[in-house]
């Protein structure tokens, strides 16, 4: 069945379409294609058919399953047309079109993180292949302006490209090579559904999706203290997702969400699996992360927190992990262990790295109104709320710009 649409709706339409399960219908066809670029040239064709027919012939019963198959026939007719692929359309052209969802996602991650590609390059071609963000989303996520991350992905197709590789489900035994960009992958779009960069304060369903992810990841290698360790650090961060937000979908910060709500067996779950993958003896920077979720989810109040125990957490990740945002979140623990003053120090110290951070900025406010310098901390909390791109965090920020303006 078809229902009529109006055309100014379409492309508001499509793109809904598309940002709810690119993933699936990037992943269904660049598996069967063995190629990645084939296949997002392919789906760029279909959104520009739909553009032009769903107006006149009305939108499908399954949008995602339209763009697929006439992205499957698109692709047929770019290898026909191509000398390099007409050797490939009799293998590919006898099989019934892929259907999104059908594909195990988990596996299009692992066929993503190609060991021939860098780290970063990998992580980032995979969230836009497997995980469904966008180039802007997938920017945030790393840190970085988005012309850079849109030349990252350019340069990681590129690659794939000029060496052949093809995207498909590598054999048990590579699994290992993969593994710390899978992880990485399955974090971040945690993230981005938890406090999503775009235009929308959280994105539920992925932040949904990152945790089932990490169980089958679990599930499939039961061995891995480090799985083990993200599934417990997202379980346990999971678990209070219901009080995070008020009914006005404004942030409610840690110190003020109510404990009650929070949900104790999740919580109790990710602690027994937590205790498993330390037992292991092999740790790794997700286990510590999830150490430190874990006293901030056990503690009767945000206070009584064990601050030190916070603290020496983040002394042990950035051990393993020497990033200036794990410093950042370990000055709020020196806050409680010695000083906001000193916290203070800890936080400017990081300027050169983090000033384009809006939460560096954010947490500079917080400390130089404990200090009692409302100036300095109006200035700050104005950068942070003109840094902020959530629709919340910009809320949360305006809300504190105007306490400090009284």
């Amino acid at each position: 069945m078809r229902h009529p649409v109006v055309v100014d709706d379409v492309a508001e339409l499509v793109d809904r379409v598309w940002r709810s399960d690119a993933a699936g219908m990037l992943g269904a066809l660049s598996r069967r294609l063995g190629d990645f670029d084939r296949a997002e040239e392919a789906l760029s064709d279909a959104l520009a058919e739909a553009l032009k027919r769903w107006p006149d012939e009305g939108v499908p019963d399954s949008p995602a399953g339209w763009l697929v198959t006439t992205g499957w026939r698109k692709a047929l007719d770019r290898l026909r047309r191509d000398a390099v692929g007409r050797e490939k359309v009799a293998r590919v052209a006898a099989e019934p079109p892929p259907e999104p969802g059908v594909d195990d996602r988990l596996a299009t991650i692992f066929a993503c993180c190609h060991p021939d590609l860098a780290e970063p390059a990998r992580v980032a071609l995979t969230l836009y292949a497997a995980g469904g963000l966008s180039t802007a989303e997938i920017a945030a996520a790393f840190l970085v302006p988005l012309p850079t991350m849109a030349q990252r992905l350019s340069r990681a197709k590129r690659q794939l490209r000029e060496r052949d590789i093809r995207f498909e489900v590598p054999e048990p035994h590579e699994y290992a090579a993969r593994l710390p960009a899978v992880l990485a992958v399955i974090y971040l779009i945690f993230n981005e559904g938890y406090l999503s960069s775009g235009r929308s304060a959280q994105r539920r369903e992925l932040a949904r999706e990152g945790v089932e992810l990490a169980r089958q990841l679990a599930t499939l290698l039961p061995r891995e203290p480090e799985v083990a360790g993200l599934t417990a650090l997202l379980e346990l961060h999971h678990a209070r997702a219901a009080t995070r937000f008020d009914s006005w979908g404004r942030i409610v910060l840690l110190e003020d969400q109510d404990r009650r709500q929070w949900d104790e067996a999740a919580m109790a779950q990710a602690a027994l699996r937590l205790r498993g993958a330390i037992r292991q003896g092999r740790p790794g920077p997700y286990q510590v992360r999830a150490g430190i979720a874990a006293l901030h989810a056990f503690a009767v109040s945000y206070e009584a927190t064990n601050w030190a125990d916070v603290r020496s957490l983040y002394d042990r990740l950035y051990a393993l992990d020497p990033s200036p945002i794990v410093l950042l979140n370990r000055a709020v623990a020196t806050r409680f262990t010695d000083s906001p003053a000193a916290a203070l120090a800890e936080v400017d110290a990081l300027a050169d790295q983090l000033k384009g951070y809006h939460l560096w900025h954010a947490a500079r406010a917080d400390l130089l109104a404990r200090l009692d310098r409302p100036a300095e901390a109006l200035a700050a909390a104005e950068q942070a709320l003109e840094l902020a791109t959530n629709p919340a965090e910009r809320e949360l920020m305006s809300r504190r710009v105007g306490e400090l303006r009284q």
